[in-house]
């Protein structure tokens, strides 16, 4: 199944984008632009909370009661999930699912106890990779950190910890339009036995198009 999802990038009540996950500019509410990718015909809606894992707290519950409120889409949480309270209190608030990334790379267990208590189909991988030399390593704390963990093995680790998704970030090519890094988007699908969202690099609409085909 083919899904648009739009990635909003949180710091406080903004809607921010940078180039590489560096320099991030407000463009406006968050708020608005969620109900108005849902308006345009979004699938989904992916809310990235910029800076929780750098303070380590979710800022987003206020965000995710409005627009759940308001739109009528599917939507994912990502930025300071550290607990299972914190997904618990995520999903009371209105998002359908959760996104794990700097967590899991800390304590994998996280991932699997997630899974087993609120099913797998709300927990998902949230990758933020970049590339170091010839090959690809996953990044944390919104591609602050390196984690030294090389991309097949860290997603083979997190499939076998019972995600059900993957939320695929390039580092490199975020907010540049230069298109998707598909050498990238190749490594993960061909390994991945759950459905992969591809983000990053995308800057006009035959670049989403040929991504589908």
């Amino acid at each position: 199944m083919k899904r648009i999802i739009p990635r909003l990038d949180i710091k406080g009540p903004n809607l921010v984008k940078g180039i590489c996950f560096e320099g991030n500019r407000v463009l406006g509410t968050a708020n608005y632009f969620s109900h108005l990718y849902s308006e345009e015909g979004a699938d989904e809606i992916f809310f990235q909370d910029t800076v929780a894992s750098l303070y380590q707290r979710n800022n987003l519950l206020d965000i995710l009661k409005y627009s759940a409120a308001k739109v009528q889409i599917p939507i994912t949480v990502a930025g300071g999930i550290r607990t299972l309270d914190d997904i618990k209190d995520v999903l009371r608030a209105g998002a359908d699912k959760v996104a794990i990334n700097t967590a899991a790379i800390k304590d994998l267990n996280f991932i699997k106890n997630a899974s087993k208590k609120f099913g797998s189909q709300c927990i998902v991988a949230s990758l933020e990779i970049k590339k170091i030399n010839d090959h690809f390593e996953a990044w944390y704390d919104y591609g602050r950190e390196n984690s030294g963990k090389e991309l097949i093995e860290w997603c083979n680790k997190l499939l076998d910890s019972g995600i059900g998704e993957i939320f695929l970030s390039s580092v490199d090519k975020d907010g540049t339009g230069e298109d998707f890094d598909y050498s990238l988007v190749d490594i993960v699908t061909k390994i991945s036995n759950v459905p992969v969202i591809v983000c990053s690099g995308s800057g006009k609409k035959e670049h989403v198009l040929n991504l589908l085909k």
